[in-house]
């Protein structure tokens, strides 16, 4: 069918656009919409109303116009077809999970003075812009409230000019952490200048009213806390860990539910497992609550100490090893008598690491990770080693967005 005639859309590439056919790439599509000619968007079974008035405008979101098919499509699609790009093709594939809408219990955003008032919310698509959320459907409802009752602050804060350390607050740029810890909502300010009794007194009358877990200030030297009655905890399968201020956590419970849940199945009856790239020890833990005795290690030094003490303080079979991954893989030898290996890399992957298990006799590895492409890379060194992809499970955490995530199951003959 030729484009004056109108052409369908068949599916949504990697950055959300819609794609036809003939190679148009159509924004905001959703697979069955039509095309017309004079560049017209039809809608089809498969295109709904966006959820949030900023979509479209702001970053955040690219695929609030997809139905629930459309969208797990998509998430699966990604995978696979990051899989099928290095000639890789999982013997078994899961459905793709979803986690639901007011889920993400986690969340960066920014702040600045434009025109005399406050706007606070994330960056425009390509963009430094700022878009001034006032509703994000994406977002645990507290967390959402909470940033409204922030804005309010910080226009408090910075209402006179001249003041803070030489800054102008004309130039102002905040970033704004926000997380969900057992004690309540965390939040973490860099870039406010707060200087002054009068700034701290604020700042410290806002945590108490709005019943923070932890209030922490950067000024370019690292997070320091404010305001912390108690120690912040995450707990991960019944095990309460320290939350260091701006520490990694998945970004809903929902979808640490289905990777964690997918590493146990797998895993299940290793004597001894590897957890690399272990973070807080969000997997650590769990193969550990089912007999599993868990090396866990770990680059980032506030992350290895909370697991570390965590693990002491409940007595599970959990060592903690601070050691760089990128600089210094785990070898061959010192994986030696491990049942399996878990890792869970940044979003470069983990070329070096996978080269050194690609070598080694481990019988399972489970594979989670954040980026379909690097993983792909690093899955195609395991294949080559020897190992099989045994199963590959979609995770759609960033609900709306073309950010996908995955676990999967490396098994040697």
């Amino acid at each position: 069918m030729s484009l004056a005639e109108g052409e369908p859309v068949l599916r949504i590439a990697a950055r959300g656009d819609g794609v036809t056919a003939s190679g148009h790439f159509v924004a905001g599509a959703a697979p069955g919409d039509m095309l017309l000619a004079d560049g017209t968007l039809v809608w089809g079974p498969h295109h709904v109303s966006p959820r949030c008035r900023h979509f479209g405008a702001c970053g955040g979101c690219q695929l609030q116009q997809l139905d629930e098919e459309a969208l797990a499509r998509f998430v699966g699609d990604r995978v696979v077809h990051a899989a099928l790009g290095q000639g890789l093709e999982a013997e078994r594939i899961g459905a793709p999970h979803l986690s639901p809408a007011a889920s993400r219990r986690r969340a960066t955003l920014h702040a600045e003075r434009r025109g005399g008032a406050i706007v606070l919310g994330y960056r425009e698509a390509g963009s430094h812009r700022l878009v001034d959320l006032r509703e994000c459907p994406v977002l645990l409802p507290e967390l959402a409230a909470l940033l409204a009752r922030l804005r309010g602050l910080l226009a408090a804060l910075v209402a006179s000019p001249g003041k803070g350390r030489g800054r102008n607050p004309a130039r102002l740029s905040i970033a704004i952490d926000v997380a969900i810890a057992d004690q309540g909502c965390v939040l973490g300010l860099k870039g406010l200048a707060a200087d002054g009794l009068a700034a701290r007194e604020a700042l410290l009358a806002f945590a108490r009213s709005q019943k923070l877990a932890r209030l922490s200030l950067d000024d370019g030297y690292g997070p320091e806390p404010l305001w912390e009655p108690e120690p912040a905890t995450v707990t991960l399968s019944g095990v309460a860990v320290p939350l260091p201020a701006g520490a990694f956590l998945q970004p809903t419970a929902d979808g640490e539910a289905a990777l964690v849940g997918a590493a146990c199945e797998w895993l299940a009856g290793a004597a001894r497992v590897a957890d690399l790239f272990a973070g807080l020890g969000t997997f650590a833990f769990a193969l550990a609550a089912q007999g599993s005795r868990v090396l866990a290690v770990e680059a980032e030094r506030s992350l290895h100490l909370a697991c570390r003490d965590a693990a002491a303080r409940a007595r599970r079979p959990v060592t903690a090893l601070h050691r760089d991954l990128f600089r210094g893989p785990l070898l061959a030898d010192e994986l030696a008598g491990c049942e399996g290996v878990l890792l869970d890399p940044p979003r470069a992957g983990a070329r070096e690491q996978v080269a050194r298990l690609a070598g080694s006799g481990v019988p399972r590895i489970v594979y989670v990770s954040c980026n379909p492409g690097s993983w792909a890379r690093d899955a195609a060194i395991l294949v080559a080693g020897g190992y099989r992809l045994a199963e590959l499970r979609p995770v759609g955490q960033f609900r709306w967005s073309t950010h996908v995530e995955l676990a999967s199951l490396f098994v040697r003959p």
